[in-house]
């Protein structure tokens, strides 16, 4: 299948900090000539859409998705996507910029959102970042990840051979091609094993053998980084009521039309959470039994990736963590804008 490109895309005072402190392990960018970039993280469910909309609407932002589902277009209730109208009130970016059969990867994220930031800022307005792709904002903040370009000859064949032979064939093809990076995923990580099959494909190189970027870069930007979360427990709730919420807006209604055009043939896209397990469902008797099957393991898949994702953003120096139980909505609004105004 001969891939297409994607589209462009339409395209708070020092003593209240201090009665507030939070946790930062290295000082963010010092220079205050660079332009300030909001980064809103955190766990799925954990509110960030509302904030950041609440954000943009204080200080003339423009909101910069860090989703890797988002760009598809059609991805929309199992992606908690934006609504319309939230979109007609704040500008969106990195939104439905894709079709399912065109390639999208974290090098061309990270291109794409510095022209992103330069082209806001030129509208002297804000980039906020949100999301919970923790792949993504990494990559925003250290660059892109090293190895050649993708080559969609590459990509088509060994996303053929990984649906024809399974994850476990090539996953045992990497371990004898670069054991130190299969160690470091599994044979659940389907897009990380074709991609760094494609990169010895293109290079003759094992993946790590590559230099890993692991400083900061000297950008243009200063990102003020803010990860938001509720405690597990009350976090595991929200997340539950959102997978049901979801069900009831028709969210397996939304995969079997994604189905028709080529969900399937997306192996990032057809594991995405909640998709994989709707597409199990749609492959069984789709009895009542099978139907409680998918919910309950839409809802562990929900949690677990909430658990990783702390787990990643744990390891990110420069996130400052804010527990929303401890602060209401307007105070971490308040914190975020006075820390991006007077750059604590």
């Amino acid at each position: 299948m001969k891939r297409k490109l994607c589209s462009t895309g339409s395209d708070v005072k020092q003593s209240v900090l201090s009665r507030h402190p939070l946790t930062q392990k290295m000082p963010l960018f010092e220079d205050t000539k660079k332009k300030r970039v909001i980064v809103i993280a955190g766990p799925t469910a954990a509110g960030k859409t509302q904030l950041s909309l609440s954000l943009a609407q204080s200080i003339g932002g423009e909101i910069v998705s860090a989703d890797s589902m988002q760009v598809y277009r059609g991805m929309d209730i199992g992606t908690a996507k934006a609504s319309p109208a939230e979109r007609n009130l704040i500008a969106h970016h990195m939104i439905d910029i894709c079709d399912l059969d065109e390639p999208f990867n974290v090098a061309e994220f990270y291109y794409r959102a510095q022209d992103i930031f330069h082209d806001i800022i030129a509208r002297d307005n804000v980039p906020i970042v949100v999301g919970g792709s923790g792949f993504y904002i990494h990559a925003l903040l250290y660059g892109p990840p090293a190895g050649p370009p993708s080559s969609p000859d590459v990509r088509d064949l060994l996303e053929k051979q990984m649906r024809d032979l399974g994850p476990e064939v090539l996953y045992e093809r990497l371990q004898m091609l670069d054991p130190v990076y299969a160690s470091t995923i599994s044979e659940k990580d389907r897009h990380k094993i074709i991609r760094a099959l494609e990169i010895i494909a293109l290079s003759d190189r094992k993946v790590s053998e590559f230099p890993k970027a692991n400083k900061l870069q000297e950008q243009d930007f200063d990102f003020r980084a803010w990860f938001i979360y509720y405690p597990r427990e009350k976090l595991y709730s929200r997340i539950e009521a959102r997978c049901e919420e979801m069900i009831r807006q028709n969210f397996l209604d939304e995969v079997r039309t994604l189905e028709q055009k080529g969900l399937r043939l997306n192996s990032s896209a057809a594991q995405a959470i909640g998709y994989a397990q709707a597409l199990k469902f749609l492959d069984s008797p789709q009895t009542d039994d099978d139907f409680q099957a998918f919910v309950s393991q839409f809802k562990k898949a929900s949690r677990h990736y909430a658990k990783r994702q702390f787990t990643w953003f744990r390891k990110e120096p420069i996130f400052r963590w804010l527990n929303i139980e401890e602060h209401d909505h307007e105070r971490l609004k308040e914190l975020i804008l006075q820390d991006f105004e007077q750059g604590f």
